[in-house]
């Protein structure tokens, strides 16, 4: 093994549409300093707000907008699935999100390949009061600010 070979590192992409998204709650304590790319993207789904301060995707065919982020840390994931209530060898139905590998797109609709995404059921959406977002991206400060 060359010493390339072993000092290259897992890229591990995720795609984050809610409070981990910059300028939103978890943002700062889960991903600033630690991404190595942060690029706008989209998935498609189906995008939800939940009157519990946080969005909520489903399957679906709408644009889900957000960010692809990269990590270089392997570890992310695990730091990432408690914050989702994702653990993976629960049953998919006990779990508040399931983390999945869906594709993911620019912004101009070029295949940015796939990237692991927390997505949670339609059931737990109609559980939890989900409010249909329409326009294909979540904001804290307008869906908390439009209840004043």
């Amino acid at each position: 093994m060359s010493y390339e070979q072993a000092t290259i590192k897992p890229i591990i992409p995720v795609f984050v549409y809610g409070t981990l998204k910059p300028g939103e709650s978890n943002y700062n304590y889960y991903c600033e300093g630690k991404t190595i790319t942060e690029i706008p993207a989209y998935t498609w789904g189906q995008l939800y707000h939940l009157p519990v301060g946080y969005p909520g995707m489903t399957e679906g065919r709408a644009k889900v907008i957000g960010w692809l982020f990269t990590f270089e840390d392997d570890k992310i994931l695990a730091s990432l699935d408690p914050l989702e209530d994702y653990q993976e060898e629960r049953s998919p139905e006990l779990n508040e999100y399931n983390r999945q590998q869906v594709p993911i797109y620019s912004l101009a609709g070029d295949s940015l390949g796939k990237a692991w995404c927390y997505r949670m059921s339609l059931t737990k959406i109609r559980e939890r009061g989900g409010i249909l977002v329409s326009d294909s991206q979540w904001n804290s400060k307008f869906w908390l600010n439009r209840g004043r």
